[in-house]
């Protein structure tokens, strides 16, 4: 198996949130969101956790199941 480093990870994320969001549909820009924010874990100048990400995707999906932000 492959050892990748956290900058390498993280760019790959990022890349596949990249490539989700242009389906321009709904599923597609949440799962981009979700991918993204993982990312973050990897971004060194991103002050988060694996918890913390856990608990901001879980926010992220409950808000998209009532509809979005702006019901």
């Amino acid at each position: 198996m492959t050892d990748f480093d956290d900058t390498e990870k993280r760019d790959a994320l990022r890349e596949v949130a990249d490539e989700l969001r242009e389906a321009e549909s709904d599923e597609a820009e949440r799962i981009a969101a979700l991918v993204h924010r993982v990312s973050d874990i990897y971004d060194d100048s991103e002050d988060t956790d694996p918890q913390h990400v856990y608990l901001n995707m879980r926010n992220i999906l409950q808000i998209s199941e009532q509809g979005g932000i702006e019901r």
